[in-house]
């Protein structure tokens, strides 16, 4: 299904199945309704209209108040997840040479002061935490090669969530995000905060030293601490039997070292779907920051963008409630010849300007990979 997809396709790899829906049968509108309420019904006029098993796929944004790019495909493939295919093993074809156009926003100078004004205020006590992005934007002389870039993320890193989806009209977001913000399969529930990052060092020695000091960084071992209460605070009122673990462990990408940390419980009312646990989760601290509302306004003074899809979420559900929605990071939004790349960084009393810059811009990589650029 991987060599299948098509821009205006939605494709979603999850390590449970890999889904491609081409068409559109039910659209979810923008109204006054909670989107849990109007994803519902769209899959409940979907079974009305003769599909037996609707099953609905897209991405919600950043601002919960903005419009969902969410559907019920009028033809959808379903498969197992790319891991099980041996050929996904193979290398992807590299990408065609590409003279990029490159423009930073904001300037890595101009991000490094936005981190330490924030720092400050911190040290004054107006909030805890804020996640700051900055963006690349990409321009082609030609059409973008999007299923050659769905590819080569995928082929990158298989376990993770690799997507490709519309999301208005001539606009395509991929990304190969690391982050599962929750799943649901009968009454067991998972989340899977990400919290606490280092770039992947360049030799086995290096990248070993790396992850090692990762899990003994004071820094970064508070950052996480804050993503997971607020993860279990917020799944609390929904659950039962929450298990949280006492420290987190590593999960690596092609790019990057993140602490991580499972967290199991039982969800006592089958009512409950996936997507309303994914909504009293978003944004976690992870994509925002905290006391969530102050950490909302830093980011609209301080980042010269509109977010849009980025540090929303992506994903699947299904008419019993059962599904998956994974943190929109490691993204990109296609447009034309132009692509915008987004990449962020929590924020913290103890970060530096100079760190967080540079995370952001190994955070690129995964991305400027895919497309063949140098940068």
């Amino acid at each position: 299904m991987l060599r299948a997809y098509r821009p205006g396709d939605r494709f979603l790899a999850t390590p449970t199945r890999t889904l491609l829906g081409r068409g559109t049968r039910e659209e979810v509108p923008h109204d006054e309704r909670p989107l849990s309420t109007r994803v519902a019904d769209a899959l409940a006029a979907a079974r009305e209209r003769g599909r037996r098993a609707p099953l609905l796929i897209g991405a919600v944004p950043f601002d919960p108040q903005a419009p969902a790019a969410l559907a019920v495909s009028a033809e959808l493939r379903t498969g197992p997840s790319l891991p099980s295919d041996p050929m996904i093993a193979l290398p992807a074809e590299r990408p065609a040479p590409v003279d990029w156009g490159i423009r930073q926003v904001p300037a890595p100078e101009e991000y490094a002061a936005g981190v330490a004004d924030a720092v400050d205020r911190m040290w004054q006590g107006e909030f805890s935490k804020v996640v700051l992005a900055r963006t690349l934007e990409l321009t082609a002389p030609g059409p973008l090669d999007l299923p050659g870039m769905v590819d080569r993320l995928a082929r990158r890193d298989p376990g993770g969530y690799t997507f490709a989806l519309p999301v208005g009209e001539g606009r395509t977001l991929l990304g190969a995000s690391p982050e599962l913000l929750v799943a649901r399969r009968g009454a067991r529930i998972v989340a899977n905060p990400l919290a606490g990052s280092t770039p992947r060092g360049a030799d086995l020695a290096e990248d070993v030293r790396r992850a090692a000091a990762l899990l003994e960084s004071v820094k970064d071992l508070h950052e996480h601490a804050v993503v997971v209460d607020a993860v279990h605070t917020a799944l609390a009122p929904f659950c039962r039997d929450l298990t949280v673990p006492s420290r987190p462990t590593l999960v690596r990408t092609a790019t990057m070292w993140h602490l991580s940390s499972t967290i199991t419980a039982t969800l006592p009312d089958p009512a409950t779907s996936a997507l309303d646990l994914a909504c009293a989760l978003h944004p976690t601290p992870a994509v925002c920051g905290t006391p969530t509302d102050l950490a909302r306004q830093v980011i609209r003074e301080t980042e010269p963008f509109d977010r849009g899809y980025f540090t929303g979420m992506v994903g699947w559900q299904d008419a019993e409630g059962d599904g998956e929605w994974v943190v929109t990071i490691r993204c990109a939004e296609a447009e034309d010849s132009r692509l915008r790349l987004y990449a962020g960084a929590g924020v913290v009393s103890a970060s530096r300007p100079q760190a967080e810059t540079d995370e952001t811009g190994a955070k690129f990589r995964t991305f400027l990979n895919a497309v063949g650029a140098e940068w």
